[in-house]
């Protein structure tokens, strides 16, 4: 006669079966977690070696700067004796600074000045406007109107032209 399997012994396998298959599902899980607790703190840990390399040259710059003034220090007391202005050094106001002047010396160069012919601002030589799409000369009709403002209207006059 062939035995049978008991049921007894296949239920307590399946239960065995869970038993294990929920061990490692918690273990897994448990291990899930620890690793993502190790990864949080590693980048904590290069959140903050980033902000101590930022401090540290901060820091080295500011040492850098203070150096170079005390070398500027010593160059002003020896080679160049500049001082801080005092209070006598600040003017009250234009007349003030107009009595300081000097007249000019006789040998000194005359002033530049600039030309201006009356009426030459509307009539200026300059040479036609040329559309860069169609190579013909642009005709300005309104003569009152700035190229500026003909530009900031979007050139509309350019595409007119062209056609």
């Amino acid at each position: 006669m062939a035995s049978r399997p008991t049921i007894g012994g296949s239920r307590l396998r399946q239960l065995g079966w869970a038993v294990s298959l929920a061990l490692c599902c918690a273990i897994f899980a448990a291990l899930t977690f620890k690793v993502n607790s190790v990864r949080s703190q590693v980048r904590l840990a290069e959140r903050q070696i980033l902000a101590l390399q930022r401090e540290k040259l901060l820091l080295e710059t500011e040492f850098e700067t203070r150096a170079s003034q005390q070398q500027l220090a010593q160059w002003n007391a020896v080679d160049f004796g500049y001082q801080a202005p005092g209070p006598g050094q600040y003017l009250e106001g234009e007349r003030q600074l107009a009595s300081l002047g000097e007249p000019r010396l006789p040998a000194a160069p005359s002033p530049i000045r600039v030309a201006h012919a009356p009426g030459a601002e509307s009539k200026a030589h300059f040479p036609a406007l040329v559309s860069p799409l169609t190579g013909k000369p642009v005709q300005v009709a309104d003569d009152t109107a700035s190229l500026a403002d003909k530009l900031a209207n979007g050139g509309a006059f350019l595409a007119e032209a062209g056609q």
